[in-house]
């Protein structure tokens, strides 16, 4: 199990005491948990949820059944005590990164761990500079940021907390326009290296400290600096994120990973 990024925390004995309930039940072994949501993209409130989220893998002689493609890929639990815990099977993460899907990446890369076979994480991540498609994944944040600022931020007043669910997105869009490669879960860096100091910073600031310090933010009014800001890069997004298509890569890589934790 790595040390490097394991969190220690008082619902941590609680995680991984579902973890280990999970694997029992369901017969499988958890290669990787992590932090997906608010607390691992540093704006959580106190009352937000633990979005645990987990890469699991069954026995070999489960994936050789005939019936095997019905199977279910992923594994739920309802949200009890705050702690919001479902995983994906190993092949389906994988059909997922030849997809180049960013939520996975994200997971991969989340400050906050609770569990890790050693050496699968390491596995990942080698993986991440062949399928990893700057452009697929900012178009995935882009439809984030259209749909939020839709849904909760066109009127007066606004659903506050959303500002925070389009201003990510658009943020990690400029990261991957700029090259810098997968986009970093913590907000705070996003912001630092791309927004110069001023209103926007100090607005995006004032807001974070808001979430951060109290319950769930509810409907409060427009703020300016943070509405106009959305609004002019939405404007330039319109035909699309500035980004070039790449090929398809062999997901030949893709196999021999599955083969290897199943045979581990």
């Amino acid at each position: 199990m790595s040390e490097s990024r394991l969190e220690v925390g008082s619902n941590t004995a609680a995680i991984l005491e579902r973890l280990t309930a999970i694997e029992q039940s369901e017969s499988v072994r958890i290669l990787y948990a992590c932090e997906s949501g608010s607390r691992a993209w540093g704006f959580a409130s106190p009352d937000s949820d633990y979005d645990v989220r987990f890469i699991y893998v069954h026995a070999r002689d489960w994936y050789l059944s005939i019936n095997a493609e019905r199977r279910r890929d992923v594994i739920e639990r309802p949200i009890e005590d705050l702690l919001d815990i479902n995983g994906w099977d190993l092949r389906k993460a994988l059909q997922l990164m030849y997809k180049s899907n960013p939520p996975l990446f994200e997971w991969l890369h989340s400050p906050i761990v609770y569990r890790e076979q050693p050496g699968f994480l390491q596995d990942m991540l080698a993986l991440t500079p062949t399928y990893y498609s700057p452009r697929g994944c900012a178009w995935h944040y882009l439809h984030m940021a259209r749909g939020n600022q839709r849904e909760y931020l066109r009127g007066d007043p606004v659903r506050l907390k959303k500002y925070l669910y389009v201003l990510r997105p658009l943020l990690a869009i400029r990261w991957l326009e700029s090259g810098r490669g997968v986009v970093p879960m913590p907000f705070h860096e996003l912001v630092a290296t791309l927004l110069p100091e001023g209103p926007l910073r100090d607005a995006i600031g004032q807001l974070l400290a808001a979430k951060q310090g109290s319950a769930e933010l509810a409907w409060g009014p427009r703020v300016p600096a943070l509405s106009d800001w959305i609004a002019a890069e939405l404007a330039r997004l319109e035909s699309g994120p500035l980004l070039e298509s790449t090929a398809k890569p062999d997901p030949a890589l893709l196999d021999r990973t599955f083969r290897d934790w199943l045979e581990s």
